[in-house]
């Protein structure tokens, strides 16, 4: 196999005072972060679908990257062009890890037994490259949304045969996933939605939607996937209403059909934008409810209404999310970039700047996060915030013992002037300002 991306060596660390655009300023994968080497905390894997995909077509302009890699596109000789491209891509950046849709791996048939069939041959290649460069699957999922028959949904289509093609799909990615030893399985319902009440039955459709999600786990169990599955919220786009809008309308989806024990959340920083979140909210939100799973790392761009999926180069907030990502004890799958380089940034060299920037914004957004905590200021004064609860009738309310009547009683007593403390924002929010900029 020639080289496909010449002249670009292996990406290294150089440190903060390195001018040098292809080298890393703040990813060091062996620097010791809180007593583990940054690439634990910081397993980053590659989006076929954007990175090897992807070449700058708007609603507006055609493509302005080549990402031929010197073969036919929608040929299968271009399905193995992208996997040489995208393992080369990886083991230059040093990435251990890659996600896929189904159809980001091979041109789609118009006969599913023939995409399947291409399926097996490009996975068996996977596996070839996988096996000689120790590079892991971090999860699959299967395209629900672009082909026209889903128009109006998979799992909440009015539909039936189209229903039973969602299923097809799902079967064969999580036996590509499988296969392939992906330690997830992504659910993103980006048809799972609708336009208007007006002709949804919303009660039927997202019932129909928990069924086919309790039969993927059931499959998934059975042919061996023990990995988590995954939603991945989004409250609007394509759909106007889209039935996963955010971290809490999705959890408690799970909890009402009892798919809980079997899902966690695949947290978009774009999508959080989207649904009025800030990140770390819908981080917090996912980790307090112990389903934070696996993150899509990018950022969106608040000044427009669409999923812009950036490359991350925000750190105040890189740096809130890996407080989150900590405090919880770390993720059980990993950091995927679900961003495309912008259209004018078309050639080989700006794919892996894009890489370069969001691996360091994240990694400088860990090392801020653990200086954070080991300042201990901002958990100090939260504990300190609610420390009227730890003794007393305080005590009492949390341990469940306390009755209304008790606390009534107990109010009786109190002056009118009682307040609660301040939050003293402002001068947290100067000492989050001190850590990122000593």
């Amino acid at each position: 196999m020639s080289e496909i991306f010449k002249g670009i060596d292996t990406i290294r660390y150089e440190g903060p005072q390195s001018k040098n655009p292809l080298a890393f300023k703040f990813y060091d994968a062996e620097k010791i972060v809180m007593g583990k080497p940054m690439k634990a905390y910081l397993p980053f894997a590659m989006a076929w679908w954007h990175n090897l995909g992807a070449a700058g077509t708007d609603m507006f302009g055609r493509d302005t990257a080549d990402k031929s890699f010197g073969a036919e596109k929608g040929t299968m000789a271009h399905a193995r062009a992208k996997v040489d491209a995208g393992f080369e891509f990886m083991q230059k950046l040093g990435i251990e890890y890659f996600c896929f849709h189904d159809v980001d791996l091979v041109p789609e048939a118009d006969d599913i037994n023939e995409t399947n069939a291409r399926l097996d041959e490009i996975s068996d290649y996977i596996l070839e490259k996988m096996n000689k460069t120790g590079i892991k699957c971090l999860w699959g999922t299967a395209n629900m949304f672009s082909n026209p028959r889903f128009m109006n949904g998979a799992g909440s289509t009015n539909s039936a045969d189209v229903y039973c093609f969602a299923a097809a799909q799902i079967k064969k990615a999580l036996e590509l996933t499988v296969k392939l030893g992906g330690k997830g399985y992504v659910f993103w319902g980006g048809r799972e939605g609708y336009e208007t009440l007006l002709n949804t039955d919303v009660k039927f459709e997202q019932e129909n939607i928990a069924r086919l999600m309790h039969l993927a786990v059931d499959y998934g169990r059975k042919i061996g996937f023990t990995g988590d599955f995954y939603i991945e919220p989004k409250p609007k786009e394509p759909m106007k209403h889209q039935y996963d809008f955010d971290a809490a309308t999705a959890i408690g989806f799970l909890r009402q059909y009892g798919l809980d024990k079997d899902f966690k959340m695949n947290i978009e920083a774009n999508h959080a934008t989207l649904a009025g979140h800030t990140f770390q909210h819908e981080l917090r939100i996912s980790a307090i409810n112990g389903m934070l799973g696996s993150i899509d790392a990018n950022q969106g761009d608040y000044l427009l209404g669409w999923d812009t999926d950036e490359f991350p180069f925000d750190v105040y907030e890189a740096t809130m999310c890996m407080y989150e990502v900590l405090k919880a004890g770390g993720l059980t799958g990993g950091f995927n970039f679900d961003a495309k380089s912008r259209r004018p940034s078309n050639t080989y060299e700006d794919m892996f700047e894009s890489y370069i920037l969001g691996m360091d914004t994240f990694a400088l957004g860990l090392i801020k996060a653990a200086e954070i905590i080991e300042d201990g200021r901002i958990d100090g004064f939260i504990a300190q915030k609610y420390s009227s609860f730890n003794e007393g009738i305080g005590a009492k309310i949390v341990a469940g013992e306390a009755t209304l009547e008790e606390l009534a009683d107990y109010a009786h007593n109190l002056k009118n002037t009682t307040e609660p403390c301040s939050g003293k924002q402002e001068r947290l929010q100067g000492v989050l300002n001190s850590i990122l900029f000593k």
